[in-house]
């Protein structure tokens, strides 16, 4: 008998006793038909899994910093990217091509590197992460606030797709993880197979914090009688599903947060410039070929509806039809030559058969492709029919009615599209807005003023707009392929909600809490310095202080330095800065902002290093930036100036022998009246 796929849960992998594995289904191979597993979650304790998390997960995660969770995505990246080949193997088992695992495994793989790359660059070595600036909320500087994240204490569960098993689950996993909540990940069943693989990979090695990841491999129908406030639900899936999910109690009332990306009628737009022969045309029908055909269309992006000028609909069918002839073959993936594989089940082709059907009575004429059984190509290189396999030819469907319901409203979840024809760029705006959401559309354009207008009239119905053009349709990374660094997700009938899109990701994993206080709590809670917390002016200069003996809060305050008209000229000279301010006493008096003939404020700011720096080889290796520099008061000749630098923020690195010091400088003149204010940024040895 076929073995039952594991679930990995409390820190062991477990499976049903022999009296409930009888209760099992089978997922089969989507070429072959042949049993490729069983899967059963009967007798599993999901509410025990959930609380682990909770306890377990949340304790482990905790006890590490941003930067140490990231570090950690780069060494799980490393080590998937290590057992690539097997898992590619097992992919093909899906339907998938080698070009569709490119798209899922290394997607999923790249996701872990990206924002391993992006918590270290942009969020602190810390467990809290600030939002905005000081907000003061008293005149004397006693009482301020800020926006602080801080991690959320449940579980968060991902319920995703059978599409991209490796690239759905990781793409959620890595921001829950970075902001340090632990992930209890459910598969969808036809492809869970391959999503167990990896896990294993993951949990066999050791590198995963006790609790941080658990994998389901089943279904879970008490979840949401299981889940509580504190914890998140991700879904990806059909908009049905979603709304059921989405009106339980416990996210109605219950505050579990709950976001879905869901099916959408995506499409792409050829623009009225964009005729035959274009590189714009040629951009575009490749496109389309290619969201009908990689991974059998069985993705949330691909385009569904191709809106195109009304006189071009004839050449946009002719050549797409001649390129899915010159480029797509279709077949068992394991056979050399295919270039696309079958849907992910045999229940997966009926259903999108059945959809096909619906378009078709609803008007839509099959021009390219077939729905009968297709012959395909083996994997032991023969060709003939696959009455066991998910096969379906891709389709394209004729609409000479564009505004056919059926067209804007039904998906058919596999290699099929559909042609509208528009008459005007207004029309082809409201074509699109009827898709009721979508995660993307793209349009193909050379001309700007097409690009403005039809993004002016789409933006809000869509996640995600690609313009398409002859300059970067070689760089593009395509209208399909979601980017870590860009949200994924759409509104209306797409989900309403955001995955990916860098650090927004990991916070939405947080909750943002106003917290006001005086600096000295602030300066506590958010382990940065405040103007007004507690500074240290010591024996030792702070230039001296490796990271492991400075602290935050140590500080230098200059003596005086008092600025001439010969310097002012002397600086305008070197530099060849003679803005009148600085040269022209009449001209700088009538300017409403000067007494007079002032000082270059980089003049000023060049002398304040002057006046803090401890110029003798230490712990400071290099000046890495300078940031938030603002000039308040003018410095005339005669006026003196000096400076307080202070330690504002301390960020080692986890993979380096140093770290970034941010310091605060104020600059202020014999009054004591500020007259620049900006943060030094510096790069300081650990010892």
């Amino acid at each position: 008998m076929t073995t039952i796929l594991p679930s990995y849960v409390q820190g062991a992998w477990w499976t049903p006793t022999d009296e409930n594995a009888v209760a099992a289904v089978d997922v089969c191979d989507a070429s072959t038909g042949a049993v490729v597993t069983r899967v059963s979650t009967q007798g599993l304790d999901l509410a025990a899994a959930l609380d682990y998390a909770r306890t377990v997960g949340q304790r482990t995660l905790g006890e590490l910093t941003f930067h140490q969770r990231a570090v950690l995505l780069k060494q799980m990246a490393l080590l998937l990217t290590e057992h690539k080949q097997e898992l590619y193997a097992l992919s093909s088992r899906t339907g998938a091509t080698k070009v569709d695992s490119w798209v899922d495994i290394d997607g999923g793989i790249g996701v872990l590197f990206s924002y391993s790359s992006k918590g270290r660059r942009e969020l602190p070595n810390a467990r809290v992460y600030v939002d905005g600036p000081v907000e003061p909320l008293s005149k004397d500087g006693s009482f301020i606030a800020r926006h602080i994240y801080s991690r959320l204490p449940g579980v968060a569960v991902q319920i995703n797709a059978f599409n991209f098993p490796v690239w759905g689950a990781l793409e959620k996993f890595a921001p829950a993880f970075l902001a340090g909540v632990p992930t209890l990940v459910k598969p969808a069943t036809p492809s869970g197979y391959l999503a167990e693989a990896f896990v294993r990979i993951l949990a066999d090695s050791g590198m995963l914090p006790e609790g941080s990841m658990q994998l389901v491999s089943g279904s879970v129908p008490s979840l949401f009688d299981d889940v509580r406030l504190g914890d998140l639900v991700a879904f990806t899936g059909s908009a049905s599903t979603a709304e059921k999910l989405r009106a339980s109690d416990s996210v109605q009332t219950g505050g579990v947060r709950f976001t879905n990306e869901t099916d959408s009628i995506n499409a792409s737009v050829l623009g009225t410039d964009a005729v035959t022969g274009t590189p714009e045309f040629d951009a575009f029908v490749k496109q389309v070929v290619a969201e009908m055909t990689v991974k059998a269309g069985q993705k949330c992006t691909a385009i569904r509806r191709v809106i195109v000028p009304r006189a071009a609909m004839d050449d946009v069918v002719t050549a797409v039809q001649a390129r899915i002839t010159d480029r797509i073959v279709l077949g068992d993936p394991r056979a050399a030559g295919v270039t696309m594989g079958p849907l992910a089940s045999t229940a997966q082709r009926s259903e999108v058969l059945k959809q096909v059907a619906r378009l078709q009575a609803a008007g839509g004429q099959l021009v390219v492709g077939q729905t009968d059984a297709p012959t395909v190509l083996h994997a032991n290189g023969t060709t003939a029919p696959a009455p066991d396999g998910a096969f379906v030819e891709p389709l394209l469907l004729r609409f000479d009615d564009a505004s056919v319901a059926a067209v804007h409203e039904v998906e058919a979840f596999g290699p099929v599209s559909s042609v509208l024809g528009y008459d005007s760029l207004d029309e082809a705006i409201a074509l699109v807005r009827r898709g009721g959401g979508s995660l993307v559309t793209s349009i193909a354009t050379h001309d700007p003023a097409v690009a403005v207008a039809l993004m002016t009239g789409i933006s809000a119905f869509n996640g995600r707009v690609l313009v398409l053009d002859r300059d970067d349709a070689r760089t593009s990374t395509g209208h399909g392929s979601p980017v870590p660094q860009l949200v994924h997700g759409g509104p209306g009938r797409a989900g309403g909600g955001e995955e990916l899109g860098g650090i927004r990701a990991v916070l939405h994993h947080m909750q943002r809490t106003a917290i006001q206080g005086s600096p000295e709590m602030l300066t506590a809670i958010t382990g940065i310095w405040h103007q007004g917390a507690s500074a240290r002016v010591g024996d030792t200069h702070p230039f001296r202080k490796s990271l492991a003996e400075l602290v935050i809060g140590d500080q230098i305050v200059s003596d005086s330095r008092t600025v001439t008209l010969a310097d002012i000229e002397t600086f305008a000279q070197f530099t060849g800065d003679t803005f009148y301010a600085h040269m022209d006493e009449e001209a700088a008096a009538a300017n409403p902002f000067f007494p007079g003939r002032v000082a270059h404020g980089y003049l000023l700011v060049s002398w304040a290093a002057g006046l803090f720096v401890d110029p003798a080889p230490g712990p400071v290796l290099a000046n890495s930036g300078l940031e938030n520099l603002r000039f308040v008061t003018p410095v005339s000749p005669g006026d003196s100036i000096r400076v307080a630098l202070t330690a504002k923020q301390i960020t080692p690195r986890e993979t380096d022998e140093y770290g970034e010091v941010r310091w605060d400088a104020v600059l202020t003149n014999q009054n004591d009246e500020l007259v620049a204010s900006y943060d030094v940024l510096t790069l300081v040895a650990k010892h």
